[in-house]
């Protein structure tokens, strides 16, 4: 993906992890944005049924036709998950529709914007909202996915589907070690997020898992992996940790010394995160199985 100048491209439970120092929990900074764009104001009486906030899948946009095709491909699963949910697509640029598009198309009706974003970073603490409390429909912004173990869940699939043995020996562990690669920002936040999920990871897979970045932040994932190599680590995966194909993704998966994964995609996991994400924002109950997969955080 390009970037704007201001901005980044985008089984077994995980141990819950507490949020890094320095860094605001995900769902609090969703409260404050939708402080910022208004509040969801109608509630259902006692014994109504209430009509279900729409849900806007919010992608960053590419010029890498796969991209298109992998968020509408995600979108269908999220439909599957959740029959009878309004969803719709959104982009920030380069692709169509855009996202104010997509909100006048809403009118005055009640909108939960999910960032299809993986950390905190200019395009969700400003573009989103900004573009949303420029609209008539009643929004209210979510969280971006990550950091959260059905992300880990996803990275792990992709690595085991990319060649990663989910039973090693000693030997084969203490040369093995993972390059998360991401798309980076100047924005200290979506750093502490992105070494959140890698230590999630690391706690999943039991082998170092160093984060690492296409552009802006430090190392690269060519550093990364000249480091890991040097400490004796032969053995590296280099994890895509974007939501779709794109510029930035194929050129990480180029360094890679070993087995590079595919991006985390329209996988059945992210599918059950915007759910997630979508039902904390809208303070709607969770489904059953959405609610056991997700741990609140």
């Amino acid at each position: 993906m390009t970037p704007s100048p201001r901005s980044h491209d985008e089984s077994t439970q995980p141990p819950r992890s507490p949020w890094p120092p320095g860094g605001a929990h995900p769902d609090r900074t969703a409260h404050m944005m939708d402080r910022s764009t208004g509040r969801l104001t109608s509630r259902p009486g006692p014994g109504c049924r209430a009509t279900p906030p729409a849900l806007v899948l919010v992608g960053h946009g590419s010029r890498d036709p796969r991209a298109l095709s992998t968020v509408r491909a995600l979108a269908e699963r999220v439909r599957e998950l959740r029959p009878g949910l309004p969803v719709h697509l959104g982009h920030i640029e380069l692709n169509a529709p855009l996202l104010p598009d997509t909100l006048a198309g809403l009118g005055t009706a009640e909108a939960v914007l999910v960032p299809l974003l993986l950390s905190r970073g200019y395009h969700v603490k400003h573009d989103i909202p900004e573009m949303a409390a420029a609209a008539t429909a009643r929004t209210r912004v979510a969280a971006p996915l990550g950091p959260h173990p059905l992300l880990v869940d996803t990275l792990h699939a992709r690595l085991v589907e990319a060649g990663w043995q989910t039973r090693m020996t000693d030997e084969q562990r203490r040369s093995s070690a993972v390059v998360l690669a991401a798309a980076g920002s100047r924005d200290p936040d979506s750093d502490l997020d992105t070494r959140h999920t890698a230590r999630l990871l690391a706690d999943r897979l039991g082998v170092p898992v160093v984060p690492a970045y296409a552009t802006t932040a430090a190392p690269t994932v060519p550093e990364a992996v000249r480091a890991l190599t040097a400490s004796g680590r032969h053995r590296i995966a280099v994890a895509s940790y974007f939501t779709a194909p794109g510029r930035f993704a194929t050129e990480c998966a180029k360094a890679a010394p070993w087995i590079a994964t595919a991006p985390l995609g329209a996988h059945r996991s992210m599918a059950h995160l915007i759910l997630h994400r979508y039902d904390q924002s809208a303070a709607l109950p969770e489904t059953p199985v959405t609610r056991e997969l997700a741990p609140a955080f």
